[in-house]
């Protein structure tokens, strides 16, 4: 069950036996312990791969000619893990998976392929680079982790390679509003870890020390969200070993 964020703080108030409030504004401490829950729950989405943060989205495009196939990360997000293009010429929908490559191995095949190629500023514009303009797109990479830049864009077809034929998935950053009605866009399952980490933070930062109950529920939930992410059951994920 969902839990608004004034509910949350009204329950570490509660047991911190804190005066209780009606809203966040009602207390600079209720603000106190609303800004530890955010600071909470992005350390617990931060080095874990929640699946309700993944997503199916466009790239943000430069709309720069001069820089016809390259595009940004799209904003708050954490990590691509597959990009894909639309490579039709026609009216048909064909989306190509478009593989990662090392930029040195980018700049490498750049200029061992024979074709047509323009001379492309980098974003920095401290140098050029070599981009086919006679063929759709093959692979990508990223010289800053900000921009991607494709290999190529057949110029027969569009002046620049077009947002609205890119599809990626992957994680982003939700966003975390400090108003009372907010919820945290976590699993149900989620929930209790986010507030038992929350409320051991309070008592560590505003009362002086931990309380032994509350670490031992959030130790608890640590170890149970761990293999409880996923509403869909997940087959055994095993090591590779290149054999």
């Amino acid at each position: 069950m969902k839990t608004t964020l004034l509910e949350m703080v009204q329950s570490i108030l509660n047991d911190m036996d804190s005066e209780a409030v009606n809203s966040l504004s009602d207390s600079v401490e209720a603000q106190q312990i609303a800004s530890v829950i955010e600071d909470t729950y992005y350390n617990i989405i931060s080095n874990r791969d929640i699946p309700e943060h993944k997503r199916l989205i466009n790239l943000t495009s430069l709309s720069d000619s001069t820089r016809p196939t390259h595009f940004k990360y799209p904003t708050n997000t954490k990590q691509l893990d597959e990009i894909r293009y639309n490579i039709t010429t026609g009216g048909t929908v064909e989306y190509k998976v478009m593989p990662f490559i090392e930029p040195l191995l980018f700049l490498d095949r750049q200029v061992t392929d024979d074709g047509s190629t323009v001379q492309v500023p980098d974003v920095n514009n401290s140098t050029t680079l070599l981009i086919f303009s006679d063929r759709s797109p093959t692979f990508y990479t990223s010289f800053d982790d900000e921009h991607i830049v494709f290999n190529a864009y057949n110029s027969s077809v569009e002046n620049i390679l077009q947002a609205s034929k890119t599809m990626a998935y992957g994680t982003v950053y939700p966003t975390f509003s400090i108003v009372d009605a907010f919820e945290p866009d976590l699993d149900d399952n989620m929930m209790p870890y986010l507030l038992a980490e929350s409320k051991s933070t309070c008592f560590s930062l505003f009362k002086s020390g931990s309380d032994p109950k509350v670490e031992q529920a959030a130790r608890r939930l640590k170890s149970y969200v761990q293999n409880d992410m996923y509403r869909t059951k997940q087959a055994n994920k095993r090591p590779k070993y290149g054999r």
